[in-house]
């Protein structure tokens, strides 16, 4: 039996690439064949759900970090507007709507390397009313975050954290400088022992090698997370990335499927850059192992309009849902 029936016929039955099947599979030859593998192994463990997602940018911008990709440093001028932290009441009005546009979830962001003093409280209240008077599963990425604070949101009501590894740990000291690898990992782990579920990725196309992508590929399996987050990098002007050429579509496809593979209980969600990196809405994505989606728009860009991704994936015949395999 060849690697790819071997992880395939594995995956289908819950079971991740180890990780030298997974270094393997980065390599495979034909991307073709292992992006259809994918897209079965999908189907035998969640079906045609998929996941729907919302994100509400509460906090933007003068972010203390040096992020290359990010358009909210405040060490890098973007011309992106500022705001600071919403009125509740906004944000339940905000989450009905995308609830009414058919989120399955629904996703508070702030800029912060970690939340101020007062700021937690305020986004546990967010938390708690949206939970209570929309019913819509939220999702939290607020920065580096304590144990403490983790259990915070747990009591508020948030199902699950976001934090991003961003990249493989050997390429990460080219992205950013104002903080560790390591301190992303250990936020992710106060999380987990909170008893929030995890939701971790990273985005592609920073000119990181094939090889980094499976070691990205490979942090993140460690971690075991409920949901992982894929942006394909869209270059902003103004960050030190903005002449950075874009990934191959197949390179795009590649490490979908090779995510799949290694976590098949594990929502695979296609983020920023879905609209223009395969040039089909992210389309081919969800063929090839993804089955999950952010809708109406990023921390910082426009996307697609949530009915026309309802449309999507009633052409494709999915259905937006939510949860675990």
């Amino acid at each position: 039996m060849s690697l790819l029936k071997e992880c395939a016929e594995a995956a289908a039955r819950g079971r991740g690439a180890d990780p030298g099947q997974i270094r393997a599979l980065m390599e495979y030859p034909d991307g073709g064949e292992l992006a259809r593998e994918a897209g079965r192994v999908t189907d035998a463990v969640w079906g045609g759900g998929v996941d729907v997602e919302q994100l509400h940018n509460i906090k933007k911008n003068a972010c203390s970090e040096d992020c290359s990709f990010c358009a909210q440093s405040a060490l890098y001028q973007t011309g992106s507007e500022s705001y600071q932290l919403p009125p509740a009441g906004e944000v339940v009005g905000a989450a009905r709507r995308a609830k009414e546009q058919g989120a399955g979830s629904y996703c508070l962001v702030a800029a912060w390397r970690q939340p101020p003093p007062g700021g937690l409280e305020k986004v546990c209240e967010m938390v708690r009313r949206v939970r209570a008077e929309v019913g819509i599963d939220v999702e939290c990425s607020l920065g580096f975050l304590s144990e403490e604070g983790a259990r915070e949101l747990k009591e508020a009501g948030a199902k699950r954290y976001n934090h991003n590894l961003e990249t493989a740990r050997s390429k990460f000291p080219e992205i950013c400088t104002t903080h560790s690898y390591q301190d992303r990992v250990d936020t992710l782990l106060a999380a987990r022992r909170a008893g929030l579920e995890l939701c971790t990725g990273g985005i592609i196309g920073m000119g990181e090698t094939r090889d980094q992508r499976a070691e990205l590929a490979l942090e993140i399996a460690q971690l075991v997370p409920e949901e992982v987050t894929v942006n394909m990098l869209v270059p902003v002007p103004g960050t030190p990335l903005e002449m950075q050429a874009p990934l191959e579509p197949s390179e795009a496809l590649r490490f979908f499927a090779v995510l799949r593979m290694a976590l098949p209980r594990s929502i695979i969600k296609v983020s920023g850059g879905r609209e223009t990196a395969t040039g089909d809405s992210g389309r081919a994505l969800l063929e090839a192992g993804a089955n999950g989606i952010i809708t109406s728009g990023y921390l910082t860009m426009g996307g697609n309009a949530p009915e026309r991704d309802m449309e999507m994936l009633e052409q494709m015949g999915r259905t937006p849902a939510s949860g675990r395999a």
